[in-house]
């Protein structure tokens, strides 16, 4: 995808001043990225420091409760720093170290990202600086520390929503500012091109996994694999070794927060429309203007009013399905996999993991099911325990 465009979508819609970066980011990714040295570390580095391959786990009684498909979880809340974005980010912060970058930036919603920015700029001694929406500080407090924890310096955004979207825009503005030593470490698929595609290039390693995996355990590719869907890393990650596989249903699980219908919603392909924003062109959650609509889900990793391209291409190429998954049911499978399986979901993983609840029965016993679980949920603890009328003392 040397251009950058999945069908219509992606794109490089960004000011002159980012350009010489962009461009000289886009060389940089497509002369190393099948070079074996960097292949090489970076494996050494998904094995021995990341914890790679993740377990594919049969989860027997959720199966035997739903009475339905046979389901396994692809367990990426197993990785180091709980989540599929360490993936990513060691590919990111090898190719920046590469390029004699000695600085990192991000930006982080639920601070998983931040975490594994922050992981890896301690592992290479690397400055290292998280941009984080106000709100999202107050969900995500036991993240924050850990950032701080790790060296980071975390930077509070009270722009606009104080969320994913505001902490972006920051983000590219102090990226242009210290271009020279800077590298941004975009989170997801999302951005100017080569990030949709180097950042799914990176999280792509979750469907190699599960394809070898689950030919081992079965002996034949799964029925459908679901994935919670905001910006949409570790979704495409889970689906990109099976879009050629037509007989695999690819189902991605949005953020509908009190519903679709309402306004109070990060459902972008449900009730999005095709715009320009932050580099590239791809479905956004908009207003009767067009201007970008604030948006809102219970989970802060979701919680972002637009999706990668390549999503926004599957999605009209028809190869993949995208549902939307209220907080009510996303807070309900938060607690059902804890009780069933013995496992905390991410409250962003919990959406894949609720509309599965809802499918896994409609499916025959003899059919298999995989659920991409993005994040383990020690840091969503005390946010669902409020929500649920209890305060925790941290």
């Amino acid at each position: 995808m040397a251009t950058g465009r999945f069908g219509v979508h992606g794109g490089q819609y960004i000011p002159e001043v980012l350009m010489e970066a962009v461009t000289e980011l886009t060389e940089a990714y497509f002369t190393l990225k099948d070079e074996p040295g960097f292949r090489a570390d970076l494996q050494n580095l998904l094995n021995n420091y990341a914890g790679r391959p993740s377990p594919l786990y049969y989860a027997e009684k959720m199966t035997k409760d739903l009475g339905g498909a046979k389901i396994y979880l692809k367990r990426e809340d197993l990785n180091h720093t709980g989540s599929h974005k360490i993936n990513n980010v060691l590919g990111q912060a090898l190719l920046a170290k590469r390029m004699g970058k000695k600085r990192l930036i991000a930006e982080t919603g639920a601070g998983q990202h931040g975490v594994a920015t922050a992981t890896a700029a301690a592992l290479m001694d690397m400055e290292c600086e998280i941009l984080m929406g106000a709100e999202d500080m107050k969900r995500q407090a036991l993240n924050v520390y850990r950032m701080r924890l790790l060296g980071a310096k975390v930077t509070e955004v009270r722009s606009g929503t104080a969320s994913l979207k505001d902490a972006v825009n920051q983000a590219m503005g102090e990226w242009v500012r210290r271009i020279k030593d800077t590298h941004y470490v975009i989170g997801s698929v999302v951005g100017p091109h080569p990030f949709p595609v180097m950042v799914r290039d990176f999280q792509a390693v979750i469907s190699a996994e599960i394809k070898e995996q689950i030919l081992a355990a079965e002996g034949r590719l799964p029925d459908a694999v679901l994935a919670c869907v905001g910006g949409g890393s570790n979704c495409i990650g889970a689906f990109y070794h099976f879009i050629p596989e037509a007989q695999v249903r690819l189902i991605g699980c949005e953020a509908a927060g009190q519903g679709a219908e309402r306004y109070d919603t990060a459902a972008t392909i449900t009730t999005g429309r095709v715009g320009i924003f932050h580099g590239m062109k791809t479905y956004f959650c908009q207003d009767e203007f067009g201007q970008i609509a604030p948006v809102y889900s219970i989970a802060a990793g979701l919680d972002y009013p637009g999706v990668g391209p390549e999503h926004a291409y599957l999605h009209e190429e028809g190869r993949a399905e995208y549902v939307a998954v209220t907080d009510v049911e996303a807070v309900e499978a938060f607690e059902y996999l804890s009780i069933t399986e013995g496992i905390i979901p991410a409250i962003e993983s919990s959406h894949a993991v609720a509309y599965a609840r809802r499918l896994a029965p409609r499916m025959h016993k003899d059919e298999i099911m995989v659920i991409n679980l993005s994040g383990r949920g020690d840091k969503d603890c005390a946010a669902i325990a409020r929500y649920r009328g209890e305060d925790l003392v941290e």
